[in-house]
């Protein structure tokens, strides 16, 4: 951890403090930086924006890559005001940036009502178990569509 780090970090928890008075969502706030520069900014807007998705860290991942223009964040690195929920994790992952910093961890953010445990729970809960059902239906009508991204020439890996 350097110096720049810690500098970029208390960008993000400033976001986070901006966005929750602002009245836009929760205490959370989330820069993407590549090269040294701050690529976007995003703080929760979940409640202002009425999206669930709306959470800091895919806000920045959204115009961090709008601005790069890819799909993949390869030699950036997010710094967020707490460590990502299980959406924001997956959402980093698919992002594929160099590296996260976070701030604040889940329990903390539990501790201000923001428990994600069941959601980690639901994840090695059967589909048949779950809080919420989920019903598979019409898988034989689904895999050709795989199959024809399967057998695609012209496809972008990702």
């Amino acid at each position: 951890m350097t110096e720049q780090d810690e500098k970029f970090m208390r960008i993000a928890i400033d976001l986070a403090k901006k966005g929750m008075t602002k009245g836009a969502g929760g205490p959370f706030g989330a820069i993407v930086v590549k090269d040294g520069e701050i690529i976007s900014k995003g703080y929760n807007k979940v409640t202002s924006k009425n999206d669930p998705t709306a959470h800091a860290e895919v806000v920045a991942i959204r115009k961090a890559c709008k601005k790069l223009g890819t799909f993949q964040l390869d030699d950036c690195t997010v710094y967020t005001s707490c460590e990502p929920c299980p959406m924001c994790l997956g959402a980093i992952y698919w992002a594929r940036p160099k590296q996260v910093f976070y701030a604040s961890t889940k329990s903390d953010a539990a501790a201000i009502g923001f428990d994600d445990a069941f959601i980690y729970k639901e994840l090695d809960t059967k589909m048949e178990s779950r809080q919420i059902p989920f019903h598979q239906i019409l898988q034989n009508e689904a895999i050709p569509v795989f199959n024809l991204w399967a057998e695609k020439n012209d496809k972008t890996d990702y």
